[in-house]
């Protein structure tokens, strides 16, 4: 039997647009309390009119590659909202497209601290909780960039495999525990990822869904409904998910006009 998720409380990082506001109103309707995380709480709290059906709402800013504020914001949560059920850690960006010897060294630590420190920043600071109640689901957002390196994408990439070895390495920890593990893996969505890869370069990042049908946010989401919902017993260890007119990290098909 599917699990309900009425009343669970989910937390969800980077949760003010793409695939994290996309989850946090798939979870809002099944009922779920959301949680949600962002650097940008203004935007989070303009989209709570989006979330019908959830339980109940708190938003708080929190920027996850400071790992100090991490750990005040997780302790500091009000009682009601301390046992966390669902962690969703969606927070992670691209930055630029650069050949790794012309690589700008801002960049690179940006999508480190994101994507891997900040990963594990979260993960430490709520997955104790779990395991001491005795239950909890950690969903990772990984990615085909992940499982495939793409030219002039090797520090990203690597961010992703990073994300990879640790969410793996995280359900061999977690064993035996009830505690279950999930990385969801898309290939290309399309959100404001790519303007935040070209720093608002709005002209360029629409090249990159340019006469393809990628994934939506919402596709993403549903495969996230999915593996948090099966039964207590069934862990859903990976989904690796992308639009038909891709093949892997290298392969599209582009329709001409």
């Amino acid at each position: 039997m599917s699990q309900d998720l009425a009343q669970k409380i989910a937390f969800i990082t980077g949760a003010s647009s793409g695939i994290g506001l996309a989850t946090a109103r798939a979870f809002a309707a099944q009922g779920a309390r959301l949680l949600l995380a962002a650097r940008r709480q203004d935007r989070l709290e303009s989209e709570r009119a989006t979330l019908a059906g959830a339980g109940d709402v708190h938003t708080l800013q929190l920027d996850v590659t400071d790992h100090a504020a991490v750990e005040r914001a997780i302790a500091a949560l009000p009682q009601q909202w301390q046992a966390i059920d669902i962690l969703v850690n969606n927070a992670g960006l691209s930055r630029g497209l650069d050949k790794v010897y012309e690589g700008k060294r801002l960049d690179w630590e940006e999508m480190i601290d994101t994507n891997v420190k900040g990963l594990l920043y979260v993960t430490r600071a709520v997955v104790p909780g779990m395991v001491s109640r005795g239950r909890g689901h950690i969903v990772n957002l990984g990615s085909t960039a992940g499982r495939m390196t793409y030219p002039n994408g090797a520090v990203y990439c690597a961010t992703k495999a990073a994300e990879r070895s640790i969410t793996e390495g995280l359900r061999e920890d977690l064993l035996g525990t009830p505690l279950r593990v999930t990385t969801i893996d898309p290939g290309m969505v399309e959100t404001e990822f790519s303007e935040v890869r070209f720093r608002g370069d709005k002209a360029r990042a629409a090249k990159v869904y340019e006469n393809i049908k990628p994934l939506t946010p919402e596709d993403v989401a549903d495969a996230i409904v999915y593996a948090v919902t099966r039964p207590a017993h069934v862990n859903i260890s990976e989904v690796l998910l992308t639009p038909v007119a891709q093949a892997n990290s290298l392969l599209f098909h582009r329709t001409t006009k």
